[in-house]
């Protein structure tokens, strides 16, 4: 990837301030064996690893670029594995060797579609078949500042939803045309709008999805559904 869709440096200083709060859909984990192999990519500081341990999953593994964020991981979490990643979106896991994969916010810090989709690739391999992806990210804003950033760095960038925040990061929020392109390859199992809180505080919509890698000899109309939790 480019520096661009890494930031490495952001995440290892600024970022590595930050909150994250993106709820979790319990329910959607519920018929998960939790002994099931579960990646969060992208975990900072483990948050939703720790979740994970504490719902009773046995085999949670967490990777990050920032250094200091999976430091931190490793000192709160202790029931989770934490990894950072040296060369993302590359990950020293076998082909459908996983069960689960978190990827919450992390699109976000991804702001060119080359990037996103070397990403969703590299997790596709990874995944075994039936495998599952819980998404969460954050969709374009309709109020006036987020509109007028948008705006405002669209020529630099070359996409409607690229900005640049106050302290330096890069980031996208994206229509959710462009989330369905690009898990395209996968079965919709569920979705949801949900209320968060960006990382700086400021209250904003996301889209939650839980896609799943198909399975030889299953049907799209078999798999595909929506839910609410």
């Amino acid at each position: 990837m480019t520096d661009l869709n890494n930031q490495v440096g952001y995440w290892n200083s600024k970022g590595a301030a930050k909150t994250f709060g993106h709820p979790v859909a319990l329910p959607w984990l519920n018929g998960i064996d939790r002994r099931a192999r579960v990646l969060d990519y992208g975990c900072g500081y483990g948050r939703l690893a720790g979740l994970l341990v504490q719902q009773g999953f046995e085999n949670v593994e967490g990777v990050d670029v920032a250094p200091r964020l999976v430091s931190r991981a490793k000192n709160e979490q202790a029931g989770a594995l934490f990894t950072v990643l040296t060369n993302p979106p590359q990950l020293d896991h076998q082909a459908d060797s996983v069960d689960l994969v978190l990827l919450f916010a992390v699109l976000t810090c991804i702001p060119d579609d080359a990037g996103q989709r070397e990403l969703v690739t590299e997790l596709h391999r990874v995944l075994r078949p039936g495998g599952l992806i819980y998404v969460s990210d954050l969709c374009l804003q309709e109020d006036h500042r987020n509109r007028s950033r948008y705006e405002r760095f669209a020529a630099k960038y070359g996409t409607y939803g690229i900005f640049e925040t106050d302290d330096g990061a890069v980031c996208r929020h994206h229509t959710t045309d462009w989330l369905d392109h690009l898990f395209g390859d996968f079965h919709l199992v569920a979705s949801r709008e949900v209320a968060v809180e960006t990382m700086n505080g400021r209250p904003a919509r996301a889209s939650q999805r839980l896609v799943a890698t198909p399975q030889p000899g299953a049907s799209r109309a078999g798999r595909d559904g929506t839910g609410d939790a």
